[in-house]
């Protein structure tokens, strides 16, 4: 057997995050959340838009490649692989306002939990693709329906 490539692992893992031995998903969705918030302190809100955006994009493609070589050397859907959280918890960050006040910030991270724990309206069902696809594909659909939550929420409030 060939060995796990250390670029995979590290995109999988979501830079280490998934050897996390308590709550490797949410450790994930906390990388995010830190990544961001870095972001936040450094850029205008227009450019961590674009930014947030791209790394959505990048990520879901590296962390799709990556989550299926991962398959390979630990099983199906193993619980290492965590850059699926992380890209789903940056979908949900794309919706907290140019103030970036905590309190989105929390709500978009407790939403995004909500909708990858519970897998309401079609989010289970995206495991059912193969591979990588199914491994991000559910966290994905998870952050698009915390992100409309929010989107909302700000609407109406």
């Amino acid at each position: 057997m060939k060995k796990f490539p250390l670029f995979h692992k590290l995109i999988a893992t979501s830079f280490g995050a998934g050897y996390s031995p308590i709550a490797p998903g949410t450790m994930g969705a906390l990388v995010a959340v830190a990544v961001w918030y870095v972001l936040w302190l450094n850029l205008d809100y227009s450019t961590l838009q674009w930014v947030v955006a791209a790394l959505v994009a990048v990520f879901t493609v590296l962390g799709t490649w990556s989550a299926s070589i991962s398959e390979c050397f630990w099983g199906e859907d193993p619980k290492r692989v965590v850059m699926d959280e992380t890209v789903g918890e940056w979908i949900a960050l794309l919706a907290v306002p140019a103030s970036g006040h905590w309190g989105y910030v929390l709500a978009a991270f407790v939403l995004f939990r909500f909708f990858d724990i519970v897998k309401p309206l079609g989010v289970r069902s995206m495991e059912k693709l193969k591979g990588g696809c199914g491994i991000m594909g559910d966290d994905i659909l998870a952050g698009i329906y915390a992100a409309l939550s929010m989107f909302i929420f700000n609407y109406f409030v």
